[in-house]
């Protein structure tokens, strides 16, 4: 099964701690070709297994920033959705991310996932209901999202980064005219 990601806008800065919502529920997204919405429970199991969660920076498995294990990635859902809470390291990736947080120039949050086999979506038409993911991480990216509008942005069903990019880039200069 192929990982999916997920871009968010919404980022808090305090000190060297970052906060927000890595998805926002009930929020319709297009995507390409369809339509889709993420429900209230849909990381419920995911958070519930105990797993370890990493938060990476622009999803680089090489730029760990915390993870759930450690108790340096905070994550629940609430009410609006999956709220997040990290405390950076002192890396060059932390101090890079503080920097950017502390002007306003982060892009926002992803989060990488695949859908559970049994009952995690449902299709109507071009319409998808995300109702239970396994979360695998959330990342705090630097570039801008795609959907200004909106707290849940960029979506793409299978990873392809090229047309990601073309994508991003195609909707940048329709929206910076």
């Amino acid at each position: 099964m192929q990982m999916e990601q997920r871009f968010a806008q919404e980022v808090r800065a305090t000190g060297r701690t970052l906060s927000g919502y890595v998805a926002r529920f009930d929020n319709e997204a297009s995507i390409g070709g369809f339509t889709e919405v993420i429900r209230r429970g849909a990381f419920r199991a995911s958070l519930d297994s105990g797993a370890d969660i990493l938060a990476l920076a622009d999803h680089d498995s090489g730029k760990v920033l915390g993870r759930t294990r450690s108790g340096t990635l905070e994550l629940h859902e609430d009410a609006e959705g999956l709220a997040f809470t990290l405390s950076l390291p002192d890396t060059q990736s932390g101090r890079d991310l503080v920097a950017l947080a502390q002007r306003g120039d982060l892009g926002g949050c992803s989060f990488g996932f695949t859908v559970d086999a049994a009952d995690g979506e449902s299709w109507n038409g071009t319409r998808r209901e995300l109702r239970s993911v396994q979360l695998h991480e959330v990342s705090i990216v630097q570039s801008w999202p795609a959907y200004a509008n909106t707290t849940v942005n960029l979506r793409h069903r299978n990873p392809d980064i090229a047309e990601m990019q073309l994508a991003l880039m195609r909707y940048w200069l329709e929206t910076a005219r």
